[in-house]
């Protein structure tokens, strides 16, 4: 359980204070919060709250969106979240189309321009920014970054202390390039996150994530692919599943700390675990 962390979204109406007690008593090490229910429960208690229960931050989810008019104070916002939270990584999902505009090679562009507005800040924070290639599916509305491929392009610009990128197998594991490009990510990784791929998908697919091991995923051999990097950060179970949320936060933790162990079993048959 060394690697394991457990994202916030995972149970995403476990009160703050109740999640981090919840991930403490069950020997979890690491967990990855999301702004929304940070600022909710307050920054400085949420601060407290952690260190309280001797849990270290992963990521601090999410920056980017950088088509909103507020992009730029709101992201700086958000990695100052991160560096007081401790989270060495902020993860940015960089935003879909400009309303009423329909250049993909634009909104790129804009994504780069703003890592780049971003970086000196974040390297003086001491985060990381981790841009964060969502589906294809996805493209119009939430992110045009839609392959690591993509990602590593606009990462490789930057210091790679100070731009990353995050990986998350609902997103990336349909890839025909994946496993070259996670070889080419070496040094680059700053967040590995597990998901499976479960159908039929619900409209939309948002909340379509299933837990680790529930679904159509190679999850094993896209963890030892990672870890052939050199990688050997947290991984985190995130998962948007609008049934998962119904549940007890207790009970969504138990199931991603099975997802992920089934997966660490399959990574172990095959003479690949290294550790945690």
């Amino acid at each position: 359980m060394n690697r394991f962390s457990f994202n916030q979204a995972t149970a995403r109406d476990w009160p703050v204070p109740d999640l981090l007690a919840g991930c403490a008593a069950a020997g979890v090490r690491w967990v990855g919060l999301w702004r929304e229910q940070v600022a909710e429960y307050g920054l400085e208690r949420t601060v407290k709250a952690v260190q309280a229960n001797g849990l270290a931050v992963s990521t601090l989810c999410r920056g980017g969106f950088f088509t909103t008019g507020d992009w730029y104070p709101s992201n700086r916002r958000a990695i100052d979240e991160a560096a007081a939270l401790g989270a060495p990584v902020l993860v940015l999902v960089c935003g879909g189309l400009p309303a009423g505009r329909r250049s993909l090679d634009a909104a790129r562009d804009q994504v780069v321009r703003a890592v780049e507005a971003l970086a000196p800040h974040a390297s003086a924070a001491g985060v990381r920014l981790a841009v964060e290639p969502l589906h294809p599916m996805f493209a119009a509305d939430r992110c045009v970054v839609c392959t690591l491929a993509q990602a590593l392009d606009i990462a490789e610009r930057f210091d790679p202390e100070t731009v990353g990128v995050a990986i998350d197998t609902y997103h990336v594991w349909w890839d025909d390039t994946l496993y070259r490009q996670i070889a080419r990510a070496a040094g680059r990784i700053a967040i590995f996150q597990l998901a499976d791929w479960a159908t039929p998908l619900p409209a939309g697919a948002l909340t379509g994530r299933a837990m680790p091991d529930a679904g159509c995923v190679e999850l094993s051999r896209i963890w030892a692919a990672v870890d052939d990097t050199g990688y050997r950060g947290p991984v985190e179970v995130e998962i948007f599943n609008e049934d998962v949320w119904s549940w007890p936060g207790e009970r969504a933790l138990s199931a991603a700390v099975a997802g992920y162990q089934a997966v660490r079993v399959q990574l172990r048959a095959a003479g690949r675990v290294s550790s945690g």
